[in-house]
């Protein structure tokens, strides 16, 4: 309906220009015995009908004025649709990405998402998590690791929200990424826990000017919502995982299994790391349910936090984004990606009002890939 809408408004503004520029109609002439078209005889008749013809001709010609303009605006729209297309071609296939990743790492999950939805191309290289030689070329020894050749420059992107950033700046300005990059200097930092850590700073913002986030943001607000709850699904929402696909034994058991089946181990490697891992991370869980302060049952901390961002969300639009989704509803969707399958997951659908939501998302990323 809105794009029936939005298709006939042109007509209807060029037939009301056609209308408002036709000649006006002659006023009839009171004479003395009344108004011209009651007498007059067959003088009268002639110009009644002379003005009948020319009201008809204006209404006509308004009529292909405003069929006129209404193609002319489609083809202008399709031009730009085009021109928007081959910006997004240009900038993207030249770009070679490679991302070093553990299928199960909601953070890399994240990266995922946004490179699927984006439609960029990439190749996924599987990492060891326990010998990680794929990723002995860099001294950041965390993934996502993404490497972006742009011609004869080859970049290395750390951090799952930085890595979101670069590239989604490069993608709405053209800039460089050898430039882009520079904008996100690593840190050096203490964390919670006294351990020194490698933070990025600007890592939520997109590096663009005004003109540029004009056209990426409907407003001000609309930017400051996205930075916030892309930070709170990296701050909050990812560490409400563990403790809930570890929950219990059984629980604990059957999220290895599944890390073993999706990841790279050998056979020996498999084996050790689905009871022993399950073991250990049972038990870690339940620090780390402490760590952050989560309730005796975490499956609430989860609901809760799945229902705060519907309701931010609203009633009112689809996604964070509008009707699209944004870098928000991306983040979002790829950390509770990594519950598919498992008994949280599907608590989590069955408890929350999120599921809407998630099947949305997931429809816009499958849609974009074809």
């Amino acid at each position: 309906m809105a794009q029936a809408a939005r298709a006939l408004w042109p007509c209807g503004r060029a037939l009301a220009w056609g209308l408002a520029h036709r000649p006006p109609p002659r006023l009839p002439v009171q004479g003395r015995a009344g108004f011209a078209g009651t007498a007059g005889g067959p003088a009268a008749t002639a110009r009644k009908g002379s003005s009948r013809l020319l009201g008809a001709a204006a209404l006509a010609l308004g009529g292909a004025l405003g069929l006129y303009h209404t193609a002319r605006w489609h083809l202008r729209a399709q031009d730009l649709r085009a021109e928007r297309s081959a910006v997004q071609l240009s900038l993207t296939g030249h770009l070679q990405l490679t991302l070093y990743q553990y299928k199960t790492c909601p953070f890399c999950s994240k990266v995922r998402a946004f490179l699927d939805f984006h439609a960029l191309p990439y190749r996924v290289v599987e990492v060891n998590p326990v010998r990680k030689a794929e990723i002995k070329f860099s001294s950041y020894r965390k993934v996502p690791i993404l490497l972006a050749q742009e011609g004869d420059s080859l970049q290395q992107l750390n951090d799952s929200s930085v890595i979101i950033s670069a590239l989604k700046t490069h993608l709405v300005s053209g800039q460089p990424l050898e430039d882009i990059i520079t904008y996100y200097p690593p840190m050096k930092a203490m964390n919670d826990q006294g351990k020194e850590v490698t933070e990025f700073c600007n890592k939520y913002w997109l590096m663009l000017d005004e003109k540029e986030a004009q056209r990426m943001y409907s407003g001000k607000e609309a930017r400051t919502e996205e930075m916030k709850w892309r930070q709170w699904a990296d701050d909050w929402l990812v560490h409400l995982i563990s403790p809930n696909v570890y929950r219990t034994p059984a629980e604990a058991l059957a999220s290895f299994d599944y890390i073993v089946r999706e990841g790279k181990f050998g056979v020996v490697e498999g084996a050790v790391a689905k009871y022993m891992g399950a073991a250990a991370m049972y038990l870690i869980s339940k620090r780390l349910k402490s760590r952050h302060h989560l309730q005796d049952d975490v499956r609430v901390d989860l609901y809760e936090a799945a229902n705060k961002w519907v309701a931010a969300v609203g009633k009112d639009r689809p996604f964070m984004g509008g009707q699209k989704p944004n870098l928000a509803d991306l983040a979002v969707y790829g950390v509770l990606r990594v519950m598919e399958g498992l008994e949280a997951f599907d608590d989590l659908m069955r408890h929350t009002h999120i599921q809407p939501w998630y099947l949305r998302v997931e429809k816009a990323i499958a849609e974009a890939l074809h």
